[in-house]
């Protein structure tokens, strides 16, 4: 049976198990989290970003889950620098011109900061002179820093990036840090 995992990834910890690529490094990464043998990151998620990833010990599963060809639904909850507007969540949601192409339509919508949202450390950098806003965002694209890259488009830099969903995956009540395993049956059709 395939095994599934669904992590709350916390700010600053690198989407993979060993930071090989800068000698002495100091960057966290799963490994401080997770003791689970044979589990694999199914997609990823920046460094700078925090929420839920999935790892799987099934190639399969962990193709389904990170291939953009399968469409998968990823929701996103992003704090923007500014107010927000209809029109800016308009163009969010007919899709936005990126240096790499146009983006797929978005499901996109204007929300109030959770109450449950666990603090970020360091803090976003505070601006009293400058509003702040949140949207939550679902794609079904995997680009590059895709969602940071869509709210600059239309006018609204992210200030911080929480995924909140991959399909029927759901972060739910789960801690920053913390981890759970999940029924990887959810992603059939």
């Amino acid at each position: 049976m395939a095994r599934l995992i669904a992590f709350n990834k916390p700010f600053d910890v690198l989407s993979q198990f060993t930071d090989k690529g800068t000698q002495g490094s100091t960057r966290k990464t799963l490994s401080a989290f997770i003791d689970v043998p044979k589990v694999y990151p199914a997609g990823r998620l920046d460094r700078d970003s925090e929420g839920l990833l999935l790892l799987t010990d099934d190639g399969k599963l962990q193709a389904k889950i990170s291939n953009p060809r399968h469409k998968m639904a990823k929701t996103y909850l992003a704090q923007v620098e500014g107010d927000l507007t209809e029109a800016a969540i308009a163009q969010l949601c007919h899709g936005v011109e990126l240096k790499d192409g146009m983006t797929r339509p978005a499901r996109a919508k204007r929300v109030t900061e959770p109450d449950w949202l666990w603090p970020r450390t360091p803090p976003v950098r505070y601006r009293k002179s400058v509003p702040e806003s949140w949207l939550e965002l679902t794609i079904t694209e995997g680009r590059n820093r895709q969602v940071r890259r869509m709210t600059a488009a239309v006018g609204f830099p992210t200030l911080r990036l929480i995924r909140l969903s991959i399909g029927p995956w759901l972060l739910d009540g789960l801690e920053s840090g913390a981890w759970r395993e999940e029924d990887p049956k959810k992603a059939r059709p």
